[in-house]
């Protein structure tokens, strides 16, 4: 009856016998990473456990825990932990209530941003049809300020876009409802969403499969974020030049690598480009369409995945965006 009763709950929970063993767990611990190889990982929860255990009250408390081994991205979580009578057992729920004031927080920061942001196009569309307008009687100026519309029109539409992927992705936690995804089908369609871009401008596209490797997490989002950084580097490289994408793995830790051939990044800059609409060349940015979105995307899938976003880059030489996971390791069988 109590353990129905706890798998309809919105709160996820954990029961431990003594020695802190847990002896059931609802699916969604799994993916909170309080618990690694039956063990709890926080030295937090493990303390307050045994204070319930030993004075047989109830306690309540927020732990912290990093959402994978590497990375700045953590679950704040809320804990109440209930001492049982039956067995000595001991019940801990738990809830992620800050979540609900971090996505406040961000949607308020996020609409103060893009206000700003949806006035450029807006303003230049709104000028270009005066400008239409006055011409009326110039076909040449029409077609050249129509032309410019167009242009301005599909920037709007991808900022757009942009605006609610990073929404999107900013609201919602991947691990809630996560499947193990293959790296080599994510890489292989993200290639293959960047194609007609990259047969364009004429750039060769790269990758050698080796071995099959799984992360935990939502698997649009990780397409995404590797798409947006292959499309970032074909914009930012030379006509006939490679992009290649490489992955490695070390320490329970997959690498996947995207090397381009372009202008590179100053050092200066290389701090400040995963910011929302921060464009390293704004000149650029335009002629490619750029939203200054992408790279704070891949930062937020990354850091969602308990994974983390570096860059390695030189002027003039060239740019490798690697964005790093933990490999899914399956979790210990527990009995109830």
């Amino acid at each position: 009856m109590l353990l129905e009763t706890l798998n309809q709950l919105e709160a996820d929970a954990i029961i431990f016998a003594p020695g802190e063993i847990p002896i059931f767990i609802t699916p969604g611990v799994e993916t909170l990473g309080i618990l690694r190889d039956g063990k709890i990982q926080s030295s937090e929860l493990l303390a307050t456990v045994r204070v319930v255990r030993r004075t047989n009250f109830r306690q309540v408390g927020e732990i912290t825990i990093p959402r994978g081994p590497i990375g700045d991205g953590k679950h704040e979580l809320t804990v109440t932990i209930f001492p049982l009578s039956k067995d000595d057992l001991v019940l801990v729920l738990v809830s992620d209530e800050s979540e609900v004031q971090r996505v406040h927080d961000v949607r308020r920061d996020f609409v103060a941003n893009i206000s700003h942001e949806l006035k450029t196009p807006i303003g230049a569309l709104s000028l270009l049809s005066e400008a239409v307008l006055g011409s009326k009687d110039d076909p040449e100026s029409v077609v050249k300020f129509a032309t410019r519309m167009q242009s301005e029109a599909k920037r709007l539409t991808d900022l757009v876009q942009e605006i609610i992927n990073l929404s999107r992705v900013q609201d919602s936690d991947p691990l809630e409802r996560a499947e193990e995804v293959s790296i080599d089908y994510i890489i292989r369609e993200a290639i293959d969403q960047c194609r007609i871009t990259a047969d364009n401008r004429k750039i060769d596209v790269t990758y050698l499969e080796t071995g099959e490797t799984k992360v935990l997490g939502d698997r649009d989002q990780l397409i995404m974020a590797i798409h947006n950084l292959i499309e970032n580097a074909i914009n930012y490289s030379p006509e006939n030049t490679k992009v290649s994408i490489t992955k490695t793995k070390s320490d329970g830790i997959i690498d996947i690598s995207v090397t381009d051939q372009g202008i590179g990044i100053s050092e200066s800059e290389q701090e400040r480009i995963f910011e929302r609409f921060y464009r390293v060349d704004p000149a650029r940015s335009r002629q490619t369409g750029g939203t200054g979105l992408g790279l704070s995307i891949v930062k937020h899938v990354a850091a969602k995945h308990g994974g983390e976003v570096k860059v390695w880059s030189v002027e003039n030489i060239g740019s490798t965006f690697s964005l790093r996971l933990p490999i899914y390791v399956p979790p210990m069988e527990i009995t109830e």
